[in-house]
């Protein structure tokens, strides 16, 4: 009885171990990435018309007069609808982009591989796999139903000089990408990279660097001076014979006179052209060299990961707070790492070589993800920001609670170009303020940094600076008018004597209005009466009636005047006292002026009647082509965001405006015309 229960509980164990070695072979998402992706293949390949992309692409991949080696790019073996994963990570020393793809043909996939390598590549086989690299830094591997793309560039880390203990490390440990390939192979490939010892400074050695310096740089300014002379020769010669002089035979030089010139003897080659063609081939040599020991660590660091990738179940394991905000769904999901990207990057490594650079970077500290949506009639993107650290986040959540305001409502109307709307709480900009730097400075200044916040605590009067501006306030894009401003050119006489000019062009001029709440009217009315009291400003700021007005002189101006008044708890700045006049709102424009109240930051901006105003920017024929064709198809841009919980999120929706299929589509359609339109300016007119 004992045995058979050793048997039965043995069996349990060997049962529970190759359930956890398996369950431990899923490819983790690299601890590094700070970009995930994912394309959902089942929905995106239904709003593609491959009858019009497969055309388009051949256009796109033509080599030349050659006929396209692949005529369906639907067909290529890839299952496109399929869900497509695609993640980026660096470090130090190496920057990776990979792409991971099921297949449902692998013929065809070899097939298509085939035809898009380079001539003289030939194909690697692995144990459970096949690889090549389509170029020095591009490598696809693939098995019987999966495919992996990876593109992988590789840096020597450069090494930070008596910074801080944490860039010190990267001095210590020379090249993390070493550490991935195998010790062997990584000092061979490496040697080429071995840091020679710190000479002592040489001042003599300096001064003599100093010297060969500016003898280039006067070198260099001769060389200019005879290029000069030779095209006012130029200049001379056609303006009299109305050509070029023909160069004679064997001639090195051209003289330009009506006299017959002596042939001149070509100067004999001299041992310094010699030498410098012999330091170009050893540079190049050089050069030729580092780059093989480059693609020997790249190649190696593909084998590497596609080595974990097929050795594993094949699936891609993904932390639950990536996907914390995904949305099954939308057509594509993404999602970045923003702190990672800023705080690890070469900005991240610069801040930590100041004394408060931790500020910064607990600012940057945050996540964003997106999902994206091909509508019919528009394309939507959703985006969820989060801060890492709770108490940041919160406060942020926080300032996106503010109170409504119906007096900007108003300025809302439906023949205005856009509008841009905002209802926060001023007040909580203090402890968002406060939560980022408290814990953020180094060790040693921590209690000067606490001392710091409650002597800003003490000074400032956080509810009556909010009382002043509490956070309510709109910018209302009216129209874009046409002005004429001066501007000064520079030209040039025959002696190359500049000469200043004046000229006159048409520029958009915006007419506008910028409204924000106030609590406390009084402090503004005294700053406008200040400004018109002034000995410097009251020459430009002046009151009229209920309104102040300020005119700027100069003619180069965008804007001719502007308007200020407080009325109804209200400050007012605008172009035009008519912005302010009551206005009858459509049902639309009434939709627009609720979201304005409804949603801390909204927003909406008609592109078509941005461009009509931006017509005169706009000159060259290929220039307005462009812009007429843009006009007939550009759609209308809406925005609203809000606090959700412990996120950010904001939604932006892109109405279509011409006749395709689907939004997908119409970005194809946009891409395919203008394609054509730069393809016919190519060409040569036929005379």
């Amino acid at each position: 009885m004992n045995s058979i229960l050793q048997k039965i509980q043995t069996t349990i164990f060997l049962l529970f171990g190759f359930a956890l070695v398996f369950s431990q072979q899923k490819m983790k998402l690299p601890k590094d990435a700070v970009f995930y992706m994912e394309i959902n293949g089942k929905q995106l390949d239904k709003k593609i018309n491959w009858e019009k992309f497969n055309p388009f692409l051949q256009k796109v991949t033509k080599k030349g007069k050659e006929k396209p080696s692949w005529t369906d790019y639907s067909k290529t073996g890839i299952k496109y609808d399929a869900t497509q994963y695609h993640y980026a990570s660096f470090n130090d020393s190496v920057k990776t982009y990979t792409a991971h793809f099921i297949l449902d043909n692998k013929e065809k996939f070899q097939e298509f591989i085939n035809s898009t390598k380079k001539k003289g590549l030939e194909i690697s086989k692995k144990n459970n796999y096949s690889y090549i690299n389509l170029d020095d830094d591009v490598f696809v591997a693939w098995n019987g139903n999966r495919a992996v793309l990876k593109m992988i560039s590789y840096t020597k880390p450069y090494k930070y000089d008596d910074y801080s203990d944490a860039i010190d490390s990267i001095a210590i440990v020379a090249d993390s990408a070493v550490a991935v390939v195998d010790s062997a192979a990584a000092v061979a490939v490496d040697s080429a990279y071995v840091d020679e010892p710190e000479k002592p400074f040489d001042y003599k050695e300096e001064i003599k660097y100093l010297k060969d310096d500016i003898k280039d740089l006067k070198e260099d300014i001769k060389g200019h001076n005879a290029e000069i002379a030779r095209m006012q020769k130029d200049i001379k010669y056609l303006e009299k014979h109305h050509e070029y002089p023909k160069e004679k035979k064997d001639s090195t030089d051209k003289e330009y006179s009506d006299e017959p010139q002596a042939e001149a003897v070509p100067p004999p080659i001299i041992d310094e052209d010699m030498a410098e063609t012999e330091e170009n081939f050893d540079y190049k040599k050089e050069m030729d060299s580092l780059n093989i020991e480059k693609f020997k660590i790249v190649k190696k660091l593909a084998e590497a990961d596609f080595g974990n990738y097929f050795n594993s179940n094949l699936e891609l394991e993904v932390s639950k707070d990536i996907l914390a905000f995904r949305d099954a769904d939308s057509d594509v999901f993404v999602y970045t790492d923003y702190g990672r990207i800023v705080n690890e990057g070469v900005y991240g490594k610069m801040m930590k070589t100041y004394e408060f650079g931790q500020v910064f970077n607990k600012m940057y500290n945050s996540n964003s993800s997106y999902n994206l949506y091909f509508d019919k009639e528009k394309v939507r993107l959703v985006s969820s920001y989060q801060h890492k650290d709770p108490e940041v986040q919160k406060n942020f959540s926080a300032i996106y609670k503010g109170k409504k305001n119906k007096n900007l409502m108003s300025l809302i109307n439906d023949k205005s170009i856009g509008y841009y709307s905002i209802n926060v709480d001023g007040s909580k900009y203090f402890d968002l303020m406060y939560s980022l730097l408290k814990n953020s400075g180094e060790a040693e200044y921590q209690k000067e940094m606490e001392l710091m916040m409650e002597t800003m605590k003490i000074v400032l009067d956080e509810e009556a600076i909010a009382k002043i501006a509490p956070g309510n306030g709109i910018f209302v894009l009216n129209e874009l008018k046409t002005k004429t401003v001066e501007y000064t050119d520079y030209d040039y006489d025959d002696n190359y004597n500049e000469k200043e000019v004046k000229k006159t062009k048409e520029v958009a001029m915006p007419n506008f209005t910028i409204a924000f709440a106030t609590e406390n009217e009084g402090y503004w009315n005294r700053i406008f009466n200040v400004l018109t009291t002034n000995k410097k400003t009251a020459k430009n700021f002046i009151k009229k009636g209920d309104f102040y007005s300020f005119k700027d002189d100069k003619k180069d101006s965008y804007v001719d005047q502007l308007f200020f008044t407080v009325k109804n708890g209200v400050v007012y700045v605008t172009t035009s006292t008519d912005n302010l006049l009551p206005k009858n709102q459509s049902d639309i424009s009434k939709n627009w002026a609720k979201d304005s109240a409804k949603y801390p930051a909204s927003g909406r901006f008609d592109i078509e009647r941005l461009l009509i105003g931006l017509e005169k920017e706009f000159k060259s024929p290929s220039e307005r082509k462009t812009l007429d064709f843009v006009k007939k198809n550009v759609g209308e841009m809406y925005f609203k965001s809000e606090a959700k919980g412990d996120r950010i999120e904001t939604e932006i929706d892109y109405s279509i405006k011409n006749s395709s299929e689907n939004s997908l589509m119409y970005f194809f359609d946009l891409f395919d015309e203008v394609y054509k339109n730069n393809e016919s300016e190519k060409k040569a007119p036929i005379l």
